[in-house]
């Protein structure tokens, strides 16, 4: 059923969205980090990267599908598209460099990295997988509503 492929595809929005608030987070509590657990000196800020996930199956699929109503491996549903988060990688940019000598990760010349976690960065971030989740979740709604209106009309 179609609204199936909907519901997949606000799915892997939802499980995207959170999966970038959660780095946001990670990115947040981590801003005053300057030792890592496997030693590798200051955190670095964390970026989710996103691909789309085609919904469109070729023609011959298509065709196949239609043909043969249902095929016994389980491919005669079309594929749903989406999103999906291909890797979460480094923000390669400078740590900053606070002068702190009385801080145990200081150097000998009382220098300091510190992650270079921008709060404005994050909470941007935040704002725009939330607003994104949000609106996840109202397609959602609509589908439901949509669904149920379907369902009245049998009546």
């Amino acid at each position: 059923m179609g609204f199936m492929n909907t519901i997949n595809i606000v799915g892997s929005g939802l499980t995207a969205q959170q999966l970038r608030l959660d780095i946001v987070a990670e990115n947040v509590t981590n801003s005053q980090t300057t030792r890592t657990e496997n030693g590798g000196g200051a955190y670095r800020r964390k970026m989710v990267v996103f691909e789309a996930v085609s919904g469109r199956d070729t023609f011959r699929d298509a065709m196949a599908r239609a043909s043969a109503r249902a095929v016994p491996n389980g491919s005669s549903a079309p594929t749903a598209g989406g999103v999906r988060v291909t890797q979460i990688v480094e923000d390669e940019s400078p740590l900053k460099i606070v002068y702190d000598p009385t801080h145990p990760d200081a150097d000998e010349n009382g220098y300091l990295e510190m992650p270079n976690v921008d709060m404005v960065k994050e909470i941007a971030d935040a704002m725009a997988a939330s607003r994104a989740y949000a609106s996840n979740v109202t397609a959602f709604n609509t589908l439901k509503s949509v669904l149920s209106s379907g369902l009245e009309i049998g009546r």
